[in-house]
């Protein structure tokens, strides 16, 4: 059942989600309806502020850029908040760099306030007047789709942005359940509002446990909305099953209808790697996908290689509930 779901996801995207088009080393890919081409792998934010010396991030940055990647995620929160993914981001996309890439930012304000004053912020780490998009971060709640909807919450702050000319297009994000994220979608469709962007974890244990792929991913593919995928190798935990290799996690998610694979990258050598996987992704096989899917089912089931889903210690916002405004903590 959950095989014949997948392929029909895929025949459901078309070919042009596999489009070997762009420059230099990677791909781009089709962003939904939004009319706009990303690079097929993105750069994480969140690993660029861990790198111990912001001059290396920096070349790490300007190196992805000039070899191809296209697509930069961030967030006002990474790093406990500190701003240094944004801030170093923002010394990599001067001299020209900026009008290189399609940029994005998230913030975590549940109510209108909240989420402005950190936009705000965020553009001015960023050193930019504008963000090509804007997500709401972390939806992992039950209420959440509620707050940012409700009157003088976060999607008014986020609305009000794009009119001012401050983003070009606004998505959310969210790790923990599918049925929050199709709470989100729900919400949207109630206020009249349809998302550009939906970012979730999409990963070769994903598809065994409260699975974003079977869930999420096909309504995104109806509704023409772009696929961000994150977490395929859920910061390096996936890989301490030891039974598939980082090529194999990019490719996995790459065989998804999505439009852009992001990915930490916090060395030379992890850049090569996401770019080798780029260069080298063919569409994979029935047989090859459930080759992969049979071998990470037994260690995939309970979800104790996805922490993102079961554990607190990747909700950064029930950590510091502040980050989420007065009105909504």
């Amino acid at each position: 059942m959950k095989m014949a779901m997948a392929t029909g996801i895929l025949a459901a995207a078309g070919p042009r989600a596999w489009a070997a088009e762009g420059q230099n080393e990677i791909p781009l890919r089709q962003l939904g309806r939004t009319g706009e081409k990303v690079s097929c792998i993105g750069l994480g934010g969140s690993h660029i502020g861990k790198v111990k010396d912001e001059q290396e991030s920096i070349r790490i940055m300007r190196t992805a850029i000039d070899r191809g990647l296209t697509f930069m995620d961030n967030s006002w929160d990474y790093n406990d908040g500190d701003g240094a993914s944004e801030t170093r981001m923002g010394k990599a996309l001067r001299d020209g760099y900026r009008e290189k890439v399609f940029l994005m930012t998230k913030v975590d304000g549940r109510t209108k306030s909240s989420a402005a004053k950190q936009l705000d912020e965020s553009l001015r780490r960023l050193q930019t007047d504008h963000l090509d998009l804007l997500q709401l971060h972390e939806v992992i709640r039950l209420e959440d789709p509620d707050r940012a909807f409700a009157e003088g919450g976060a999607m008014e702050a986020l609305q009000e942005a794009r009119q001012a000319g401050k983003c070009r297009f606004i998505g959310f994000t969210g790790h923990k359940d599918p049925f929050v994220h199709l709470r989100m979608l729900e919400a949207a469709k109630k206020h009249g509002f349809r998302f550009d962007t939906v970012q979730m974890p999409l990963n070769v244990m994903d598809a065994h446990f409260r699975s974003f792929e079977h869930h999420v991913l096909p309504e995104l593919v109806r509704q023409g909305i772009g696929v961000l995928g994150m977490k395929s190798m859920g910061s390096g935990i996936i890989l301490k099953s030891n039974v598939v290799k980082p090529i194999e996690c990019l490719h996995y998610a790459l065989n998804l209808p999505t439009s852009v694979v992001i990915t930490g990258i916090d060395s030379m050598k992890i850049l090569d790697q996401a770019i080798e996987a780029a260069k080298t992704f063919r569409p994979m096989s029935k047989e090859q996908v459930s080759s992969l899917l049979a071998r990470t089912a037994d260690v995939a089931k309970e979800g104790k290689f996805e922490l993102f889903k079961t554990a607190m210690e990747f909700d950064s916002t029930a950590q510091h509930p502040q980050w989420l405004g007065e009105e909504a903590g």
